[in-house]
């Protein structure tokens, strides 16, 4: 008779519970990848059915065009200027909205200074600060100001939420066992604030690239996406403007993975006792 140990049995179950997981990952890809599929066939047909380029390009005419950019000096100059006045607004609110927030959480003189400020940025239209900003700074740092404008309430107050559902239970128990404070700091504030930090940051980083490029399309500064979107609509040039498009969604879905991966992994590594 064959005897198996309680550590036979959980190796077995894990090794079962990773294969589980494995084939859920490879079916959610694979639904994925078939969805894709299926909206690019209707994409296609619509385009056949038009037959217009003008109205509605075919995505096997934007893949052409986007191959033929992609090899170009002026594609990749224009992608990396926007990117990097986009990603210098979302950085520097990310660190604005930190500090704004750890300042409200101590004072409540600041938080209720800042509460009217916050309210005005999330409910003024974007364009009111785009022309406003266009006044006052050239139109190369308008994209980084209008990210900045945009992240920064996000970031702020879901910061500040996090911070104010801290469980004082908790920080009374570290009090009693006398952990050190910064031991405290991070093993029972920040796992607690990193969340909704992290859901700011998930939230903002489509944002920040939305607002970012209208504020190119609308400034025009040389060398950016905004422009080449520009020039794509006033020559009625259709697959110029799809091509972008993708490049703007495929740029913006990579930096947000990696970001947010790099993210949750300071978050472990901080966080870890």
């Amino acid at each position: 008779m064959i005897f198996t140990t309680n550590a036979e049995k959980g190796a077995v179950a894990d090794k079962s519970k990773k294969e589980t997981t494995k084939k859920q990952t490879l079916r959610r890809r694979l639904i994925g990848a078939a969805a894709i599929l299926f909206w690019l066939a209707v994409w296609q047909a619509v385009s056949m059915a038009i037959g217009n380029d003008i109205l509605l390009v075919s995505p096997i005419a934007v893949i052409k065009r986007l191959f033929e950019l992609v090899v170009t000096a002026d594609f990749w100059h224009s992608v990396g200027l926007s990117f990097i006045r986009i990603i210098s607004g979302f950085l520097l609110a990310l660190a604005a909205g930190l500090a704004l927030a750890l300042l409200a959480s101590f004072s409540s003189v600041i938080k209720q200074l800042l509460a009217p400020l916050m309210t005005a940025i999330k409910t003024v239209p974007v364009a009111s600060f785009i022309i406003l900003v266009l006044i006052w700074f050239p139109s190369k740092r308008l994209s980084t100001v209008i990210s900045f404008l945009m992240v920064l309430p996000i970031i702020y107050t879901n910061t500040l939420s996090a911070i104010a559902s801290l469980r004082p239970d908790l920080d009374e128990m570290a009090a009693v066992f006398r952990i050190p404070p910064l031991r405290r700091l991070r093993c029972v504030c920040l796992p607690q604030v990193m969340p909704g930090f992290l859901t700011g940051c998930e939230l903002s980083l489509g944002l920040c690239w939305k607002s970012g490029i209208a504020a190119e399309v609308i400034g025009i500064p040389k060398h950016s996406i905004g422009e080449a979107l520009q020039q794509a609509k006033i020559y009625l040039d259709t697959p110029d403007l799809f091509a972008w498009t993708v490049v703007i969604v495929a740029v913006s879905a990579l930096f947000a993975r990696l970001f947010m991966s790099a993210m949750r992994l300071l978050e472990k590594r901080i966080t870890r006792v």
